[in-house]
């Protein structure tokens, strides 16, 4: 007869791995695993088997995609991280950024319930994300057509993020909260609240993708 799950067990949330990790985790995992092997033959193969087994964890850690349970509020956070800045824009709109550290889950999702209207690669630099030239960074721009009008979202590529992976293409139907995106490593995502919308955090405020309200009523 079947065991049924703890209490505690089935109130944890499940942890997938994020689509677009393979490249970077399959390589790593199999150095980890054969290096492993080769150390038992041989012990001097464990100065390769160590350092391969604690980056293979780390990627595990790094490409966690858990799942959640979508907060309530028109807007929501496309981004686990911490409130870097909230500046107005020259049209009315605010901008909310959320700096991403490597610890953060890295998976993107959408702020809004609606239809994507664009989404546009821009080339660009690779400085660090918390510098304010991280502007001008790699990154990718993502519009959403919803409730509140337009919606503008953008990616940041990071010093140490070099690739941006959309999971959507420009046409598709999003629900709020809906993963749409991974950035590999620390980085930056930029919610543009339309004109009227005024933020419901405040900076240096830890949020969670899909779950943190970004206005308020």
């Amino acid at each position: 007869m079947p065991l049924s799950p703890s209490p505690r067990s089935a109130n944890r949330p499940r942890v997938t791995l994020a689509r677009g990790a393979s490249p970077w985790l399959v390589p790593t995992v199999l150095t980890a695993v054969a290096t492993t092997a080769l150390a038992r033959r041989n012990r001097a193969w464990a100065v390769a088997a160590v350092p391969a087994s604690a980056l293979s964890a780390g990627m595990l850690w790094f490409f966690r995609d858990p799942e959640r349970t979508v907060g309530a509020g028109r807007v929501i956070s496309p981004a686990d991280g911490v409130v870097q800045s909230i500046d107005a824009w020259p049209d009315g709109r605010t901008r909310v950024a959320i700096f991403m550290s490597p610890l953060n889950v890295h998976v993107n999702r959408a702020p809004l319930a609606g239809n994507v209207t664009s989404v546009e690669h821009v080339a660009g630099g690779f400085v660090p994300a918390f510098n304010k030239d991280s502007d001008r960074n790699e990154r990718v721009v993502w519009h959403f057509d919803t409730e509140l009008g337009d919606i503008e979202m953008v990616q940041i590529a990071g010093a140490v993020a070099r690739r941006i992976i959309p999971y959507l293409p420009a046409g598709s139907k999003v629900e709020q909260g809906e993963r749409i995106g991974l950035i590999r490593f620390g980085s930056r995502v930029d919610t543009y609240l339309p004109e009227g919308v005024e933020p419901g955090v405040v900076v240096g405020q830890r949020t969670a993708a899909g779950v943190t309200r970004l206005d308020r009523d």
